[in-house]
């Protein structure tokens, strides 16, 4: 693992790193943020996946987190959204290819070669954090942006007690049924739908549902609303008796300004969960 910077944050430590991930069979970079805490002993951490067209660095500048993680002595992980660099499988298209993963494990060429997302998410990136970083890795939540809301969710019902608490920022809730999804799936799944279920955040609710709270926040003037499945997740919360709260927040879009006005709202909401 190679350190490309660290810098002083709100009393901790702001650091980005890179390492050759044998998952993507590239190297990736993430950046971690470690509270003032964490320099006596491992602290809960909060995972942010961000959205299409982002990187490590979009929420770890933008989303505001570092100063409300710092206040409840929680980490913050900001990984990449998709294997990158020479040789990786690219599409001209802003939705597919790098920077689009989906959170997903590719299974058709030429994507299955590098777009392990699920698995490096799930299981590689993990590892090298428990392994390089003072987090107790049995304290663990996670948020994300769009398609990154997309695999909060579903990773949180997926992964069985991993995670204690999820939430997520205008997240492709039901893609099986989206443009959104849709496109990226039969890409990088294949044709038969069937498979896509498992990585539909509302169709897993309905199956599986998530054991701990659950919180998200959409704008009503998301530009991307139509895209998002709101409704449909709204309704598997419901049907399942899923302790969940789905907020429509008035005039709000589907930027960062969206998410750093209820970045507190959150990193809280989590904190309440990793310190009961």
């Amino acid at each position: 693992m190679e350190t490309l910077s660290e810098n002083r944050c709100f009393g901790g430590t702001q650091g980005v790193y890179k390492h050759a991930a044998k998952s993507t069979n590239c190297d990736m970079t993430f950046a971690v943020f470690l509270p003032e805490e964490a320099q006596h002993g491992p602290v809960p951490v909060l995972w942010f996946l961000s959205g299409l067209t982002c990187t490590h660095e979009n929420a770890m500048v933008k989303a505001g987190a570092q100063g409300w993680a710092a206040e409840q002595g929680i980490a913050l992980v900001f990984p990449d959204t998709s294997p990158r660099g020479e040789g990786v499988s690219n599409d001209e298209a802003f939705d597919l290819g790098q920077g689009a993963g989906f959170y997903v494990d590719a299974t058709q060429a030429p994507w299955a070669a590098h777009f392990q997302m699920e698995t490096y998410i799930a299981e590689e990136l993990p590892a090298l954090l428990a392994e390089h970083f003072p987090l107790d890795m049995d304290r663990q939540a996670i948020t994300g942006h769009s398609m990154g809301g997309h695999g909060a969710l579903t990773l949180a019902m997926k992964l069985k007690g991993r995670f204690r608490s999820v939430s997520a920022f205008a997240p492709i809730c039901n893609p099986t049924e989206s443009e959104w999804g849709q496109k990226q799936f039969s890409i990088y799944l294949g044709s038969d739908s069937a498979k896509w279920a498992a990585h539909d955040a509302s169709l897993l609710m309905a199956s599986a549902g998530f054991d701990g709270p659950v919180l998200i926040d959409t704008g009503t003037d998301d530009q991307f609303g139509h895209l998002l499945g709101t409704a449909a997740m709204a309704g598997a919360i419901a049907e399942a008796k899923q302790e969940g709260t789905v907020r429509l927040q008035k005039g709000y879009d589907h930027s960062y300004f969206f998410i750093s006005t209820f970045m507190e709202d959150h990193v809280a909401f989590h904190a309440e969960a990793l310190y009961s």
